[in-house]
């Protein structure tokens, strides 16, 4: 298994017996369920006849091209952590595993990365980030990823929507089971090719970063201030300095049930995807960050970059970012 940058990279032969057309039609075609439907979550359409025929998805001689002379088509990864300056302890989590799946003539780049944060305010908030992570990344790997590696390979019988919803169920329980008096955010995204899912609660974030649109926020914070400006109560300006700005009104151990928003996006042909806590985010402004990743020149040496940036401006809180650079 050779590693490159500290990202261990997984090639498999997988057999022409599945598709991976088939397997995305019957990963992505199936909506949640009904009652999922009605609780006011994002929720994702089945791919239509031309997102399946993208050739991220249109089957493995339609895939991403692999010839002899280039390289695997990876997610090159980077991962960033600090305590801050001004805390005791870590109670942020992350959780990182990327593979690829290769054959002759298709690779088909797989990636589960998560964010969680761990409530400051509650006891155990550092135990329910690291179960979260935990829960969600195995259900998650067991579920979608470990059925490629079977003789026969057969597509999961849940929707990634589906996995994502249960995973994050899952999770909360284990917290109310292990961390009773704790609580976490959860951001959760899975590549698959050309796609992306992710999963949130609270108010982690996940970025996509391209030079066309620059740092594009794709997950909604679950905050008291945020659901003011989405009423027109208060403006980004006055949020970002409420004293209330720290309160969730959603996150994992804070009781049942509980809704997860999941969306599904394209990914863009290059560019980053980042997922990070709020010691980030809520620290250097997206202008800053933007120019810290444009800077590189890995994802590594950029997270790096970036943890010492939040902590040169004060450092007020627990500091988490993954950083993916995604393949041209």
């Amino acid at each position: 298994m050779p590693c490159h940058a500290g990202n261990c990279i997984t090639i498999l032969r997988w057999r022409r017996t599945l598709t991976f057309k088939d397997f995305i039609e019957k990963l992505f075609g199936r909506k949640p369920p009904l009652e999922q439907q009605q609780t006011g979550e994002l929720v994702t359409a089945p791919l239509s006849p031309e997102q399946l025929t993208h050739p991220a998805f249109a089957g493995e001689a339609a895939a991403l091209p692999l010839t002899p002379s280039l390289e695997p088509q990876q997610l090159l990864v980077g991962c960033g952590q600090s305590v801050g300056r001004q805390r005791e302890q870590n109670q942020d989590s992350i959780f990182a595993f990327t593979s690829l799946l290769a054959s002759n003539n298709a690779q088909i780049p797989i990636g589960v990365y998560i964010v969680a944060d761990g409530m400051g305010g509650h006891e155990d908030g550092d135990i329910a980030s690291e179960v979260a992570c935990r829960v969600m990344g195995e259900y998650i790997i067991r579920h979608l990823y470990l059925p490629l590696l079977t003789p026969n390979p057969e597509p999961p019988e849940q929707s990634i929507q589906e996995i994502l919803h249960t995973g994050v169920q899952e999770a909360n329980e284990a917290i109310h089971k292990e961390a009773p008096n704790g609580g976490t955010t959860l951001t959760v995204a899975v590549v698959m090719g050309r796609q992306l899912s992710i999963a949130h609660v609270g108010d982690s974030r996940a970025y996509l970063i391209t030079p066309e649109n620059g740092l594009e926020l794709i997950t909604r914070d679950h905050s008291m201030v945020n659901r003011l400006v989405e009423m027109g109560q208060l403006t980004p300006a006055e949020a970002s300095e409420h004293p209330q700005r720290n309160v969730l009104y959603r996150a994992l151990g804070q009781g049942e049930p509980l809704e997860a928003e999941v969306a599904t996006h394209k990914l863009p042909k290059s560019g980053y995807l980042m997922l990070c806590s709020d010691g980030l985010w809520g620290v250097i402004n997206a202008e800053t960050i933007q120019n810290i990743i444009s800077a590189g020149p890995t994802p590594a040496e950029i997270c790096q970059n970036l943890v010492a940036a939040a902590n040169q401006a004060g450092g007020p809180d627990n500091i988490s970012v993954i950083l993916i650079q995604l393949p041209c």
